[in-house]
């Protein structure tokens, strides 16, 4: 029976990218001057899985780029050449190359042959190092007679570079399906026949060793098994006891068993897959596709609703007949958020998966500019939810880059100012509350004030040099704003910051700038948990209820007559604590009859989003509720000034407020 392998596909996709991100983590790790060999091993592992398992489901480019670097890191694991930073270089450019071929066997798109070509060659030339005065102890004649459909795949040059590795090679006789080789070398047959067996058919090769020994004895260097990193070689038995060859001395106690969990041999792992070890050794995870994930977060959503109607339901019962019906929904109440949270953290992943991203960007981008960068992670292991790591990475990108550009200075600069002149880039999470806390802060020369204000006047903004340093950073996040002098391919179109607050925003989360002259700038980013559950109060404006997000709001009041002003071209405004507030009655907004229609008589709530304070006027406050987000264009259409819905306990829909909009209400 015939396989079906294009069921394993995405199995071999998510497992090669995972090899890739690990393979770059650890070279960006590297010390050249001392590499650490259980590093070099897990690279030159990942490396050979890709080779075997892009093999296996044919995809022969992926396998020629990883079989060249795979050889290539052989050598330097075992100390045959030194490891350099030209080769780091290199590598990651490999990598980078993969990444570009995984992505189109992935998606169908066009692979960039050109590039694989260009590293391959970089990749041999590295390989050609030649070791001169070497003295190689075995000597082989091989004889190649390749078949016709062996020539129609086969790249000679990629044969000979992994001939030419095991030591020196000479080709006696070469074109068509006839080549002859000797081959002085230290390893062994079995070496050489592992070479063919990846370019060739079986048997095509003969492989014959020449004696060595002066003609009287066949001197063979030791064979060591490489066991490419995988096994630990067995310990020699001591032969005390002879035996007479049937026994062999058995230890005292048991061997300790490793304190590393052995890798899976080569190739795809079809079923579950371990990605922890826990006592026993029993897997610790299991591979399950987002959408069944999502799915049963909806469900779970769903039944958080029905618990609440049934509650709601049972308290207008009579007291005496529905005691044991309370008890019971009360149980069930606590089993649902039980289940809601447990459910909820499935979805959880640490934020490691966005920070592992940036080493090689600070990397790279530091080398570009000509600066030196030290990146430093805290709070790896916080978790949030993966819909929020998807949104997060471009505007935590955007904020590093401008860092690394505007924020750290030059070495000489630095060193002019008393400062080391490695900058340092600190990216940090945290959960406090509710919310996750993301801060990406440097120790560069922070935000010029006067510049910015300086711009922002050209611009044509209404500003002030009365303007607290808040607000002066805030103008920053302004569509099409930039102070850099030079347009480059970094940064300097006035794109980025504006996308950054529009995204934070979008995701019911708040961005805040701290700068300190001379001293460096923090961005920070408050975002809720996930965006499946919201916390939020629910508003009553006529007959309909409105679900305000909790993380905007920053108090309430009801106003004396005297605090509401109006003012020709600005509308009304509410005076507070020396402040005067645009005012908007929502009633108004969504053309709703109100139930009080004296603004003193109203519950005004103050919000703040994009640096701004509004005012929001609506009949009361009916209390606060954490409510399971239904996306409304989804199910109906797109609403002004509205972001989703949810359904409240009494089965009605209530429709939450799109804090952003309403905001930009107040600046039209």
């Amino acid at each position: 029976m015939t396989t079906d392998m294009s069921q394993f596909f995405q199995v071999f996709f998510e497992e090669t990218a995972e090899h890739l991100n690990e393979m770059e983590r650890l070279l960006l790790g590297l010390d050249v001057a001392s590499p650490s060999q259980e590093d070099l091993n897990a690279i030159f592992r990942a490396a050979h899985s890709i080779k075997g398992n892009s093999g296996t489901f044919g995809f022969t480019d992926m396998t020629e780029v990883t079989h060249i670097l795979e050889s290539l890191l052989d050598r330097v694991r075992k100390n045959e050449i030194s490891l350099r930073s030209a080769m780091i270089d290199v590598f990651l450019e490999a990598v980078d190359v993969l990444r570009g071929q995984l992505d189109g066997h992935q998606h169908g798109s066009e692979v960039d042959r050109e590039a694989a070509s260009s590293v391959s060659a970089k990749l041999n030339k590295l390989t050609d190092e030649e070791q001169p005065g070497k003295l190689f102890s075995r000597k082989f004649h091989i004889h190649f007679s390749p078949s016709s459909q062996t020539l129609a795949g086969l790249r000679m040059e990629n044969l000979l570079a992994d001939l030419k590795r095991l030591g020196n090679l000479e080709v006696s006789e070469k074109g068509g399906n006839r080549w002859s080789f000797t081959l002085e070398t230290d390893t062994g047959k079995d070496s050489i026949e592992e070479i063919f067996s990846f370019f060739a058919q079986a048997g095509e090769a003969e492989i014959f060793e020449e004696e060595l020994g002066y003609g009287f004895f066949e001197s063979p260097a030791e064979k060591k098994d490489p066991g490419y990193g995988f096994f630990e070689p067995l310990p020699e038995v001591k032969q005390d006891d002879p035996g007479y060859g049937f026994f062999v001395e058995i230890p005292e106690k048991p061997a300790e068993a490793p304190k590393e969990p052995v890798p899976p041999a080569e190739g795809v792992n079809w079923g579950r897959r371990a990605t922890d070890r826990v006592q026993g050794g029993e897997a610790a995870s299991i591979r399950v596709g987002v959408d069944k994930v999502d799915q049963l977060i909806n469900l779970v959503g769903e039944l958080v609703i029905t618990q609440a109607m049934l509650a709601q339901t049972a308290r207008g019962l009579d007291e005496a007949l529905s005691d044991r019906l309370a008890n019971g929904l009360s149980q069930l109440e606590r089993n649902t958020r039980d289940l809601q949270e447990s459910v909820m953290s499935i979805r959880m992943m640490p934020i490691s998966f966005v920070f592992s991203r940036f080493p090689r960007l600070i990397r790279d981008l530091a080398a570009k500019l000509g600066k030196e960068v030290e990146l430093v992670t805290v709070g790896e292991g916080t978790e949030l939810d993966k819909g929020l790591i998807e949104k997060i990475t471009d505007p935590l990108t955007h904020l590093v880059r401008n860092s690394l550009d505007h924020g750290i200075e030059t070495p000489e600069k630095r060193i002019s100012q008393g400062k080391p002149a490695q900058g340092r880039i600190t990216l940090e999470a945290a959960h406090q509350g509710g919310n996750i806390v993301i801060s990406v802060s440097d120790d560069g020369m922070g935000l010029p004030r006067d510049k910015i204000l300086a711009k922002a006047k050209e611009k044509g903004f209404e500003v002030s040099e009365n303007l607290s340093d808040q607000e002066i950073w805030q103008l920053v996040f302004a569509p099409g704003f930039s102070t850099a002098d030079v347009v480059t391919d970094v940064s300097g179109r006035g794109v980025g910051m504006d996308v950054v607050k529009k995204n934070i925003t979008a995701m019911n989360g708040k961005v805040e700038i701290d700068s300190f002259a001379g001293k460096g700038s923090r961005v920070t980013i408050r975002l809720p948990l996930t965006l499946a559950i919201l916390d939020g109060m629910s508003l009553a404006v006529g007959g309909q209820t409105f679900i305000l997000p909790l993380a905007f709001i920053t108090e309430s009041l009801q106003p004396r007559p005297s605090e509401i002003k109006t003012v020709a071209g600005k509308g009304r405004l509410v005076h507070v604590r020396g402040e005067y507030i645009p005012l908007i009655a929502l009633h108004q907004i969504f053309g709703v009859e109100p139930k009080v229609h004296e603004i003193h008589q109203g519950i005004v709530i103050l919000i703040e989003a994009e640096g701004r304070k509004v005012a929001l006027l609506v009949d009361e406050l009916l209390g606060q509720h954490q409510v399971v987000i239904k996306a409304l264009e989804t199910n109906y259409r797109k609403v002004d000034c509205i972001s989703a819905a949810t359904i409240m306990g009494d089965g009605t829909v209530a429709l939450i407020l799109d804090v952003g909009a309403l905001v930009k209400i107040t600046q039209n």
